[in-house]
């Protein structure tokens, strides 16, 4: 084995990242224009499911959770409706759980169905998955807030783990991240590195060089995940402490 193996074993990096951050969004309000609709509209796409199921912890059923989800998508995506946003507060995810608990309080069920434009999605939602994903959730007893908090904390680590597998993946290497990915958090709970070296044909050196490499693309992809949603992108390693303080 070469050294040269460690070196292989890192996938190629994109070599641009289109993101679309919640500060343009709130740069631009007041602007009727196509980009800052999409953007926004991408931003609530990534994060739907801790809106569905902060709706559903509110006594809501699966159906109804949907149709209110739904709803205040439509209303958000109005063209005012970022003008409640308070870029002194600058966390899309601040802003959007005040907005949903505004329209919870508000919203009538029948009138979900005309609020989401007579059916027609604003947001993709999968609710089949939405509510085996509920129903796997333990019984907590944190407030909304906090609870709201580590789902948003939990769907960020996702996103990110769901852009390092498809960097992998595009280099041809997907199998060699599913086998490292128990490792990306730390080597705790993972499995041994030579049953992997040996699975690889590689070097436990060179499979410790690559799990180095991984967690460091890892904090990279998620401070670009957190930076998406903050006002000043310079806040997104205090925010990335509270999210990760909000799993505990």
């Amino acid at each position: 084995m070469t050294p040269d193996h460690g070196k292989q074993a890192e996938p190629r990096r994109q070599d641009q990242f289109n993101t679309t951050h919640w500060s343009v969004v709130l740069a631009a309000r007041g602007d009727d224009t196509t980009c800052v609709h999409a953007a926004l509209s991408t931003l609530c796409q990534a994060y739907w499911y801790p809106l569905y199921a902060h709706v559903r912890r509110r006594g809501h059923d699966a159906e109804n959770a949907r149709d209110l989800t739904q709803g205040f998508f439509a209303q958000l995506l109005a063209r005012n409706a970022v003008e409640l946003a308070d870029p002194q507060r600058g966390r899309f995810r601040t802003f959007l759980l005040a907005a949903l608990d505004n329209f919870l309080h508000h919203a009538h069920r029948d009138a979900q169905a005309l609020k989401r434009g007579g059916g027609k999605e604003t947001v993709s939602l999968d609710a089949q998955d939405a509510e085996q994903r509920f129903a796997l959730e333990p019984a907590d007893e944190r407030s909304p807030d906090r609870e709201f908090d580590r789902r948003w904390a939990l769907a960020t680590l996702e996103r990110a783990r769901g852009r390092l597998r498809h960097e992998f993946a595009l280099a041809g290497k997907a199998e060699l991240f599913d086998l490292l990915r128990p490792h990306l958090q730390g080597d705790a709970d993972g499995p041994a590195y030579a049953p992997i070296a040996a699975q690889l044909n590689l070097t436990v050196g060179a499979v410790k060089v690559t799990v180095h490499r991984l967690r460091r693309r890892y904090g990279e992809l998620l401070r670009e995940e957190v930076a998406q949603t903050l006002a000043n992108p310079a806040d997104a390693e205090a925010e990335i402490r509270h999210l990760i303080a909000s799993l505990s």
